[in-house]
């Protein structure tokens, strides 16, 4: 759930050259001034609207793009808001490339004082039908791509005593998503590492934060589409997931708003490590400590779909069925 970006294959060559948009008449701080801060996905759905928010406020902002030719978008969004965004070429699942890319930026800016890691990809199917190498794909991108940049920026940021991390990962890290397989073993992931890093540099003074959104208006509907193989017995598994993002597509949180969120988790004097944002979120994220696990196994077990559908609107107080799968 979130916002997803689709990957470039690994075994393409890294590119790792940077330019700038300048937008005639800005009035910015400059860059010793403001902080720095380095949005990773940046060229759609919540890390467009991210690193366009941040821009707004006065910070100094790193967009990283797999393709800066496919970036027109955020480019004339930039320029019709008057802000600037530094495009950089860089995929997360090439090592050679983030290194490369974020020394760019290391030596244009001289630091980095904000690393938001929102790169991810969606990741459809049951444990039993998902492959192993779809699951190391997903992670490659949603827990390994955001390593690879934390482990570029951190020393920078524990000598100076400063700096935040802001980790975009999902709903689906705190509960089995139906049907995800991949995607929920990759933000359960995320989710861990987040919290432990958390404690882990507490001591240096830099902050970490956790965004957890639910269903959000993004390009993934279109992208996530893998079901399983017809005649599956888990076709109704898959049947439903799609079915809860139908629903949540009629209700879907503008990225805008998490993007304020991301700056709020930034900039705020009392700090929290989650924040649940988006359609379903906060309400999945509230409920499902509030039944056992044994009442979460037997929604699964439920034959008929409109009970489902029932039963989990009940359950965490989101209506799922409010379209049929095909709506959205």
């Amino acid at each position: 759930m979130g916002d997803t970006t689709r990957a470039r294959d690994p075994g393409q060559a890294a590119v790792g050259h940077n330019t700038t948009m300048r937008i005639e008449g800005i009035c910015t701080m400059a860059k010793t001034q403001s902080d720095v801060a380095v949005v990773t996905g940046a060229n759609s759905g919540i890390g467009r609207a991210v690193a366009l928010h941040l821009a707004a406020q006065g910070l100094s902002v790193y967009g990283t793009v797999r393709s800066i030719e496919r970036a027109t978008k955020l480019q004339n969004m930039a320029a019709e808001a008057g802000v600037e965004v530094n495009l950089v070429e860089l995929d997360v699942t090439d090592s050679a490339s983030v290194e490369a890319g974020l020394a760019r930026v290391l030596d244009e800016a001289a630091r980095v004082d904000v690393l938001v890691n929102n790169a991810g990809v969606g990741g459809n199917g049951v444990v039993e039908e998902a492959t192993i190498e779809s699951f190391a794909d997903v992670m490659n991108v949603n827990l390994h791509g955001a390593l690879r940049c934390l482990k570029v920026v951190l020393p920078g940021m524990r000598e100076r005593r400063r700096g935040t991390i802001v980790n975009v990962t999902s709903v689906a890290g705190r509960f089995g998503a139906i049907a995800q397989a991949p995607y929920v073993a990759s933000k359960w992931a995320f989710e861990g590492v987040s919290e432990e890093l958390a404690q882990e540099l507490a001591a240096f003074g830099i902050r970490v934060a956790i965004i957890e959104p639910g269903i959000t208006k993004s390009a993934i509907f279109a992208k996530n589409l893998d079901t399983t193989p017809a005649g599956s017995d888990y076709e109704p598994h898959l049947r439903r997931m799609f079915q809860f993002y139908a629903a949540g597509h009629a209700h879907a949180t503008d990225a805008l708003e998490v993007a304020q969120v991301v700056h709020h988790a930034i900039t705020t004097d009392t700090p929290v490590l989650r924040y649940p944002v988006s359609w379903g979120g906060p309400e999945i994220l509230a409920r499902r400590p509030r039944i056992s696990d044994e009442e979460w196994i037997a929604l699964g077990a439920i034959d008929d779909d409109d009970t489902y559908y029932r039963a989990f609107s009940d359950t965490f107080g989101i209506d799922v069925t409010t379209a049929a799968v095909g709506d959205a």
